[in-house]
């Protein structure tokens, strides 16, 4: 029969040893009644070599020691207890420095507290020894788990297999403030009565009991002592089985952590990224602040307004100029406002100013730049809310109770200010509420800040465009004009089309359609540089080919000036389309710099597109442009666009312009008409530039208005080309025009037999005014001058430029027209 190893007798494994030492029982004379595993491991000796001998054999000198082992057997047996080194011969012969721990076999408790005794105290011992290297090993262990189970800042519980209380750690009890005494051997629901879920707790609690596998990360939520009744900290838990030797389970240790802080933060950022998406969807000052009033309620609080200072312009009349309430000042116009409540809340409405009293927490916010947080409203007799009755009124009628008020600054600038009110909601405000609207008003004043600067540079965009852009198109009697000018971005409305109606001399009418790349104030700006150049060289009289020469360059000279102030250069590769109607020809001459040819509608027949070389954009500078001519049928029409209206994402201009042409329909319809019909027909969330469209319909002048002669190269000649006038003007009915139709008939017919060169012709046109025209072969112009006392020359153009509305010069093929324009009645 083999022997069991352990013989350990009325002791249980564990109580007083440390982990891992060698354990043995002695009688009271001394004499081995037990022997340990770790006691065989440790000195050689099996339980049945040692049991029944003295534990003094095993001294390395009993002799000489004996009488110190009775001396500590005594005092070990008056005070309790005694440990120290002593020096053991191992059973293969060598010796041992081991730490013993005697201690005085006592009576154990039964599981219910009864006390089972087995033996009486003294009548044996138990004697736990350890080497050096161990009892450091158990000393360190002792003074970690010390740290874990009793000092550590998280709670440590263990529970015993019938799911009670069998150690708590000092910050459980100082958490729940309640003694150590009255947790052990109790039940949850027994200590912390309706505190927990507890059904739920416990079931964790038995499956770790019964299949050993940990319950990690275990979440829920309750409330302490101290805490708000509003509030709840949420902790997490987990569960490890602690075993026995033998594997059995004596119970569950908890490790719980306050993770309040981890979830709140977690839910402030879900929060926020939500935000994100929902405020500053568009750049409109106004929408931004109404989005962060509507996502804020009921979400934070069931009132909110946000209201902006003066520096956010919204189109009102600036505060300064508002006269003050009594006792109350305009400080604010109401951007956004968000209520819970039923009915009128809000004293003022968005858009409208805010008074308020200089005493009053919002003045205090915008001075300071720093929040307010009331967690009890501050309406006591005699502060603020009484300065302002109405505001009163209504904090008393809805329960307000509650309040935050936060800043909007952004980029070092104060906005104005966002209020958060509870009626409600019971719950006060608390820091973190704080933190929450702080984090969502920044979110929302960057995108304020943002709305506000683009709110100035369209506004400024907007005007530039307007002043640069014609207020009125007028072709006069010979020609009927419509436009349309659709944005890409119609919440933006500026781009850098451009068009014009502009009246030349000889009673034509010059057609123009231009196209600057991008959006905003700096397209905006070039198309005003370029629309006013191309009325400059308008007025040279150069025809279109030549005008558009002069605008390439005109175009590279400014797109030099930007890159060296170090701006974009805009203006490079806009594009220009420049036509000239001429009513008594009848005839179109057009030439283009990279734009979209025109239209043709012809009644009957539909609209086609006129052969006119295409032409490089403008800025490129090579100056390489050709005009086209051809004949106006009687009742046509002319459209002229840019490429945003025929161009889309989806499809070619080719397309765009076959479309265009379907929906000009029918040719003979009024302009307006026809535009309309257009725009209708476009899509505009398809449109991926500006759409511009400028319609035209020539009327020509009758034979009988124009009257036109060849003159002879002699000075002689003079005074015949001033009766030829006079006897016309007394056909058309305009004899109060002849005196001073002759001095200027007179004046330009002698310049040009004097300067001039053969062929001369005469010509005058009856039309909104009378127009005097010489020509000459010779293509110099002639430049009025100053005239001295002794000159006998040199007045005559001074003498023209005085009698008539205008006057100038212009290049033909054949030489040089000098025209004059007279009023047809005295006086217009």
């Amino acid at each position: 029969m083999n022997e069991p190893e352990d013989v350990l007798l009325g002791h249980r494994p564990g109580a007083f040893e440390p982990v891992g030492a060698a354990v043995a029982v002695l009688d009271a004379d001394g004499t081995v009644a037990g022997w340990t595993g770790d006691a065989r491991r440790l000195l050689g000796y099996s339980a049945a070599e040692m049991v029944g001998r003295p534990a003094a054999a095993l001294l390395e000198a009993p002799d000489d020691d004996m009488s110190a082992a009775l001396t500590a057997a005594e005092r070990a047996r008056a005070e309790g207890g005694w440990s120290g080194r002593v020096r053991v011969r191992h059973r293969d012969g060598h010796v041992l420095g081991l730490h013993l721990r005697v201690s005085p076999l006592a009576a154990d408790d039964g599981e219910d507290g009864q006390e089972e005794s087995a033996g009486a105290l003294g009548a044996g011992w138990i004697v736990a020894a350890a080497d050096r290297d161990q009892v450091g090993r158990s000393v360190w262990n002792a003074a970690a788990s010390q740290s874990l189970l009793v000092r550590s800042p998280l709670v440590v519980i263990i529970w015993d297999p019938r799911l009670r209380y069998i150690w708590v750690n000092d910050a459980t009890v100082e958490e729940n403030r309640i003694p150590r005494e009255r947790w052990l051997r109790r039940r949850i629901e027994d200590v912390l009565p309706g505190v927990l879920d507890t059904p739920p707790f416990e079931a964790v609690i038995r499956q770790v009991l019964d299949s050993g596998v940990p319950a990690l990360g275990y979440e829920f939520s309750r409330r302490t002592p101290g805490d708000s009744p509003h509030r709840k900290h949420t902790y997490s838990i987990s569960f490890y089985r602690l075993d026995g030797a033998d594997g059995a389970p004596l119970g569950v240790i908890g490790l719980r952590a306050d993770v309040t802080a981890n979830r709140r933060a977690r839910a402030r950022l879900d929060l926020l990224s939500e935000a994100s998406t929902r405020i500053g969807t568009t750049l409109d000052v106004m929408r931004t602040a109404q989005e962060l009033a509507d996502y804020a309620v009921p979400l934070l609080a069931d009132f909110v307004t946000v209201d902006l200072a003066e520096s956010v312009p919204l189109g009102e009349e600036p505060l300064a100029r508002l006269d003050d309430r009594p006792g109350l000042t305009a400080v604010f116009r109401r951007g956004g406002v968000a209520t819970v409540e039923q009915g009128p809340v809000a004293l003022w409405g968005r858009g409208e100013a805010i008074y308020v009293a200089p005493s009053s927490p919002f003045v205090q916010v915008v001075r300071t730049g720093r929040s307010i947080l009331q967690p009890v409203m501050d309406v006591a007799p005699g502060g603020w809310v009484d300065e302002d009755p109405e505001r009163a009124r209504v904090i008393r009628e809805t329960g307000m109770h509650s309040l935050m008020i936060t800043p909007i600054r952004a980029r070092g600038e104060i906005l104005g200010c966002a209020v958060f009110v509870r009626s409600r909601n019971p719950a006060p405000f608390e820091e973190d509420d704080l933190l929450l609207a702080e984090e969502l008003v920044v979110r929302a004043a960057l995108s304020l800040d943002n709305a506000r600067r683009y709110a100035r540079e369209r506004t400024a965009a907007l005007a530039l465009q307007r002043n640069l852009l014609p207020h009125g198109l007028d072709g006069g009697s010979t020609l009927q004009v419509a436009s349309r000018y659709l944005p890409a971005d119609v919440a933006d409305g500026v781009g850098g089309d451009w068009y014009d109606v502009i009246k030349l001399s000889g009673a034509r009418t010059a057609l123009v359609v231009g196209d600057v790349v991008g959006h905003g104030i700096n397209a905006a700006a070039s198309m005003g540089r370029l629309r006013t150049a191309v009325r400059t060289l308008a007025d040279m009289d150069l025809p279109p080919d030549e005008l558009l020469a002069a605008l390439d360059r005109t175009v590279a000279h400014l797109d030099e000036e930007d890159s060296d102030s170090g701006g974009l250069p805009v203006a490079m590769g806009a594009t220009c389309l420049y036509a000239v109607h001429d009513p008594i020809t009848r005839r179109l001459t057009v030439a283009r710099a990279g734009h979209p040819p025109l239209l043709l509608l012809r009644p009957g027949s539909g609209a086609s597109v006129p052969y006119v070389p295409a032409g490089a954009p403008l800025g490129l500078g090579l100056l390489l442009f050709e005009s086209a001519e051809f004949d106006l049928p009687p009742g046509c029409s002319i459209a002229l666009y840019t490429d945003g209206l025929v161009e889309t994402r989806d499809h070619d201009i080719d397309y765009g312009i076959e479309r265009l042409a379907a929906a000009l329909t029918p040719p003979e319809a009024a302009l307006e008409d026809l535009c309309s019909g257009v725009f209708d027909a476009i899509e505009t969330g398809t449109l991926s530039d500006d759409a511009t469209l400028l319609m035209a319909r020539p009327h020509f002048l009758d034979a009988a208005d124009v009257a036109s002669w060849e003159l002879p190269d002699d000075p002689a000649g003079v005074a015949g080309a001033r009766s030829l006038a006079a006897r016309q003007l007394a056909v058309w009915g305009l004899p109060e025009l002849t005196a001073t139709t002759e001095l200027i008939v007179g004046e330009l017919v002698t310049n040009a037999v004097l300067h001039g060169a053969a062929p001369i012709h005469l010509r005058l046109i009856r039309h909104e005014v009378l127009v005097c025209e010489v020509s000459d072969s010779e293509p110099a112009q002639p430049r009025p001058r100053r005239a001295t006392g002794e000159d006998e020359s040199g007045r005559g153009l001074l003498l023209v430029a005085r009698s008539c509305l205008r006057w100038g010069t212009r290049r033909t093929p054949g030489g040089k027209t000098v025209w004059a324009e007279v009023a047809l009645a005295p006086g217009d």
